[in-house]
């Protein structure tokens, strides 16, 4: 396939952007006082959905412009091979707008992003069982 080169570069691309946010979202859940947990959860929730959208690239699925991980999920299908079950996105999904605007939401204390963080490494782990290696 022509292409293929190319889609694994843009898949790359999305990996390499969803590493950052974990590890991010990892370095400053490790802070010892103040800890900004919206910024954490928000970064857990990009992470999640970018290493959705690689996958995505990578079977030629086109997604809209969308942050709704059960989207996502749902676009993949249930006979993709995807370990994951709406359960274990949908928590993150609240995070997209929450974690970054003020308004009257609930506070995310410091259990809840590791929570976060377990969820956004769950998604990461399923996503990338399922892409080759010139791909991660």
């Amino acid at each position: 396939m022509n292409g293929q080169p190319e889609i694994n570069a843009i898949a790359r691309g999305w990996i390499q952007k969803a590493e950052n946010d974990l590890r991010t979202a990892e370095y400053v859940l490790g802070m010892e006082e103040n800890c900004p947990t919206d910024a954490v959860c928000f970064h857990c929730q990009q992470c999640a959905e970018k290493y959705l959208k690689a996958l995505l690239v990578f079977r030629g699925i086109v997604f809209p412009k969308t942050h709704d991980l059960v989207v996502l999920v749902n676009l993949l299908g249930e006979g993709c091979g995807l370990a994951l079950n709406i359960e274990d996105v949908q928590p993150l999904n609240r995070y997209s707008v929450e974690a970054r605007y003020p308004g009257d939401w609930d506070p995310i204390d410091v259990p809840e992003a590791h929570e976060a963080a377990k969820m956004a490494r769950g998604v990461r782990d399923a996503v990338r069982r399922l892409l080759p290696k010139e791909v991660l």
